[in-house]
């Protein structure tokens, strides 16, 4: 071999070397923008019925909002945990836990640590030990039926909710535009998979899980591949998948409609009380493709 090819071999393992410690570095970044996100004052949370709760975790205080059920005073009721994307704030799922309120479920949106107004840094140990903490606090309210609590994740917050599967009882899960592993996400970026500090592997918990899990993604999401979903979905034991014509930040392209697919899901697991709302009735409209 000569010089001039061991110098061209040394100097792209050095430049390899390089990145793999840059990406190392910088992942965190990466995976959780957080400061890209602007920090929202605090809304009146009182004028709208919602009760802000702080969790005393490990890296700090970090915050919830819980929208109490609203119907049948002194029965048990359903309850929703909520995960929210990598680029959101629990301030931008109003309008979607209202309407799980609607179904007569109480509903919990979870900040992650770091973000928003709350205290830490966001990784897989916090974000993990945050939704514990959150599970527990939820299924401690007198009101709760504790055989009923489901997880709902979007994008990233699929991992958080997978992670909180493996550590609590939960009855079904909702995962929207989710990833099989962080790992495997890395492999574009040529991530060798000891590099990887918050893995997330999604696809051991959603083959671990007994439950009902219905799946949504967009066939052409150019964030999560349509791929990542297709293989959650055939490697649970009790899938429904949900496919929209619709990349990944435009999903769901039918909000009525995807709001009836959730009611239909968890009232066919027994999870819902309330009659049929109008919502189910459009679920013929949306166009998209279910498995």
């Amino acid at each position: 071999m000569s010089v001039l090819i061991i110098k061209w071999i040394v100097t792209f393992i050095a430049i390899y070397a390089l990145y793999c410690v840059l990406l190392f570095v910088m992942q965190r970044y990466m995976i959780f923008p957080r400061f890209l996100l602007d920090r929202p004052p605090q809304p009146d949370l009182g004028s709208i019925g919602i009760r802000d709760v702080w969790l005393d975790t490990p890296h700090g205080k970090v915050e919830a909002w819980y929208f109490a059920p609203r119907i049948e005073e002194g029965s048990k009721h359903p309850a929703i945990i909520t995960a929210h994307g990598n680029g959101e704030l629990i301030d931008n799922q109003i309008e979607e836990a209202l309407q799980f309120q609607k179904m007569g479920a109480a509903v919990l949106l979870v900040e992650y640590p770091g973000y928003g107004r709350s205290e830490g840094s966001p990784g897989k140990t916090s974000i993990v030990e945050t939704f514990v903490l959150a599970y527990d606090f939820l299924a401690d309210q007198p009101e709760i039926d504790r055989s009923k609590i489901v997880l709902f994740g979007r994008s990233l917050g699929g991992g958080a909710v997978c992670a909180l599967s493996e550590k609590r009882p939960c009855a079904a899960m909702i995962l929207v535009s989710t990833f099989t592993s962080i790992t495997r996400m890395a492999k574009k970026y040529l991530a060798p998979p000891f590099l990887i500090r918050d893995p997330f592997d999604n696809l051991v918990a959603v083959s671990a899980f007994e439950g009902p899990i219905l799946f949504f993604h967009g066939e052409h999401d150019s964030v999560i591949p349509y791929t990542h979903g297709k293989t959650l979905y055939e490697a649970a034991q009790n899938g429904t998948l949900t496919t929209y014509d619709c990349d990944h930040n435009d999903l769901p392209p039918d909000m009525n409609a995807y709001t009836a697919e959730i009611e239909s899901f968890l009232r066919q697991n027994g999870l819902l009380k309330r009659p049929v709302s109008v919502f189910t009735t459009l679920c013929a409209k949306t166009g998209a493709t279910h498995e």
